[in-house]
C-alpha cells in the first residue's frame, strides 16, 4: 500500500530493487537498459521504476543521501512492497590511491560513524554484512564484464564534510576501501527485516589525490555498474 514516501500501488515493484541515492540516475538506468519501463513513484522527486532486463522484472527506486534516508525507502520497500532483494548502486569516495577513478567497490562489510546499527543491537557493534550470495554473484559477473572490482569494506559516513579527518586515516589503517554514506543502514534493515542486500560504488572520488568525477557523470556515468548489479539481480 502507499506510504508517506512511495504513492506505488501494491505490486508495483519488484522483489530484486536496484537503489541509486539520486533520481536522475534511477531513471537513467529505467530509461536505458529496462525493457518497458513504467514510473511507478515520485514522491518528493525520488523516483521508483519497473521494468524488464533479460526478461526478468527489475525495480529501480532512489533513496536520496544518507542513512536515514535510504532506510526510509529499504524499509517501506520491505514491508510494503515485498522486496527481498535490495541492490545499493551509489557512488564513493577511495582511500587508496590503487583504488582508481571508476573502479566499483564491491561492499563485503560497512563500518560507520553512525549510531543506528547500535541502536538496533542495544549499543554494541553490530557486523554490517552483504549478503555473500549477493557478493560472490556480483564479483563473478564484475569478473565476466571485465570491470575492474575491489571488494572489501567501506565505511559509512554520517558527514559528508566530516570534521574528523583523521578517520580517514584510521579506516585506510584498517583496510577499508572507500567512504559513502548509506550502505552500513542498509545491511542494518536488511539483517532487521530478514532480506538480502547488498552495496556497489562506483568511485568517483579519489580523496588522496583529490580527483572528482562531475555531477552529470555521477548520475549517467556508471553503467559498468550497473551491469553488474543487473547480471547480480539475474542470479538472485
Amino acid at each position: 500500500m502507499p506510504t508517506p514516501h512511495i504513492d506505488a500501488p501494491p505490486g508495483a515493484f519488484a522483489d530484486v530493487v536496484l537503489m541509486p541515492g539520486d533520481p536522475r540516475r534511477a531513471r537513467h538506468v529505467a530509461s536505458t537498459f529496462l525493457d518497458d519501463p513504467q514510473q511507478v513513484t515520485a514522491v518528493r522527486a525520488m523516483e521508483g521504476w519497473t521494468g524488464r532486463w533479460q526478461g526478468r522484472r527489475v525495480s529501480v527506486m532512489a533513496h536520496g543521501i544518507g542513512i536515514p534516508s535510504c532506510s526510509i525507502y529499504a524499509t517501506e520497500l520491505v514491508r510494503e512492497y515485498g522486496a527481498t532483494t535490495l541492490i545499493r548502486i551509489g557512488s564513493c569516495g577511495s582511500l587508496r590511491a590503487d583504488v582508481p577513478l571508476h573502479s566499483l567497490v564491491i561492499a563485503l562489510g560497512a563500518c560507520t560513524d553512525s549510531k543506528v546499527n547500535r541502536i538496533r543491537f542495544r549499543g554494541h557493534d553490530f557486523a554490517a554484512v552483504a549478503d555473500f550470495g549477493l557478493a560472490r554473484a556480483a564479483a563473478d559477473a564484475a569478473a565476466e564484464l571485465g570491470t575492474p572490482a575491489f571488494v572489501g569494506s567501506v565505511l559509512s559516513s554520517d558527514l559528508f564534510y566530516s570534521p574528523e579527518v583523521e578517520l580517514f586515516d584510521a579506516a585506510e589503517r584498517l583496510g577499508v576501501l572507500a567512504v559513502e554514506m548509506e550502505v552500513a543502514g542498509l545491511y542494518g534493515v536488511a539483517a532487521e527485516l530478514g532480506v538480502r542486500a547488498l552495496g556497489l560504488l562506483t568511485v568517483s572520488d579519489v580523496i588522496r589525490t583529490d580527483e572528482h568525477l562531475p555531477a552529470d557523470e555521477r548520475a549517467t556515468g556508471f553503467d559498468a555498474m550497473v551491469r553488474v548489479a543487473l547480471a547480480t539481480a539475474l542470479a538472485a
